[in-house]
């Protein structure tokens, strides 16, 4: 064990408030986090529930934690570069502790069409000129894998499947 690490937990025992919130304080300054992580971060270091729920309450009255922003941010980066579908992006956030709600709220920021030309961007970015798409069982195992891949970043099975029969459709007539 550290000797940081030793000060910190002696620390802790004596005042746990005054622990919980500096533990609170690295966190947000890594990147930010919702209420649940960070109460999971303190009962992990063995911060008492009262004071760790004590704590959390004061950070959202001043505003340091806010899980309606968080989920905001949290959909807006993922969608935009992970290129993660809404169905994805629900999960993550149920995940992250967030009030489906808020989640829903946030969700709204992907509209259909963008989530389906991020479908679009997906699979032609899979093709390559050496793909031997004309022949039945290769457009099948590519269809496969790029639905596949589609439906673990969140997206709809039967838009998958009509976005990879597009894009293959549009590379098969330019070939």
């Amino acid at each position: 064990m550290t000797t940081a690490r030793s000060a910190r937990e002696a620390a802790a025992v004596a005042n746990p408030a005054a622990a919980a919130r500096d533990i609170v304080l690295r966190q947000l300054t890594h990147s930010p986090k919702s209420r649940l992580q960070l109460r999971q971060k303190l009962i992990e270091r063995e911060i008492p529930e009262d004071v760790a729920d004590a704590v959390l309450d004061r950070f959202e009255e001043v505003k340091l934690i806010d899980d309606a922003e968080f989920a905001q941010m949290w959909v807006r980066s993922r969608s935009q570069y992970k290129s993660l579908a809404r169905g994805a992006l629900r999960r993550e956030l149920a995940e992250k502790g967030i009030d489906p709600e808020l989640a829903q709220q946030a969700l709204e920021q992907v509209d259909d069409a963008t989530e389906r030309q991020q479908a679009i961007d997906l699979v032609r970015k899979k093709l390559r000129g050496s793909i031997g798409l004309g022949e039945r069982s290769e457009r099948d195992k590519y269809t496969r894998r790029w639905v596949a891949m589609l439906a673990r970043k969140g997206f709809n099975p039967s838009m998958a499947f009509e976005v990879v029969g597009t894009v293959i459709d549009e590379y098969l007539q330019e070939a």
